[in-house]
């Protein structure tokens, strides 16, 4: 028992310091109304384990504080996060619906954030738009990527059997 919990502790750890360090090394392709933030990749990692909901939600966070993000951005990008992340995790038992609860969350609530915390000109719907675009060549593209790449070897690397 013991080993499990250090075991899923070092794993979210893992997932939020790598989620950290791919926003805040992309971060000009990572924040503002056209954003493809390629550490959203990573939201598909609860298809392999659970310990990747709090990797991704504290990366997030982490990533939005280190870059200065708007308090609202902050507590919102991060829920944001915690919601897809989850969502994933319930649809686990399907691959190719894992991307979507992500691609979802963010592309419903972020919008509103950069509206309201940044006062951005443009309306919601085209920020829903441009925002989800964004999510789908990270998550639905690049996350698939990573999912199938990753899925012979989760066994090792998570120490699961999804």
């Amino acid at each position: 028992m013991k080993n499990k919990t250090v075991r899923y502790i070092t794993t979210a750890a893992i997932i939020a310091a790598l989620y950290t360090a791919i926003t805040v090394l992309a971060a000009p392709i990572s924040f503002s109304v056209f954003q493809v933030r390629v550490s959203e990749a990573l939201c598909i990692l609860p298809f392999f384990t659970p310990a990747a909901i709090p990797g991704v939600t504290v990366g997030c966070l982490l990533a939005n504080i280190i870059s200065g993000a708007a308090i609202w951005d902050v507590i919102f990008g991060t829920l944001a996060t915690l919601i897809g992340a989850v969502g994933s995790y319930l649809l686990r038992k399907n691959k190719w619906l894992v991307p979507i609860p992500p691609i979802l969350s963010n592309t419903i609530i972020i919008p509103w954030v950069l509206k309201l915390a940044y006062h951005l000109d443009d309306t919601v719907p085209f920020m829903m738009l441009t925002v989800g675009v964004g999510e789908i060549l990270a998550i639905y593209v690049l996350g698939m990527i990573l999912l199938l790449a990753l899925e012979k070897a989760a066994p090792k690397i998570f120490g699961t059997n999804n």
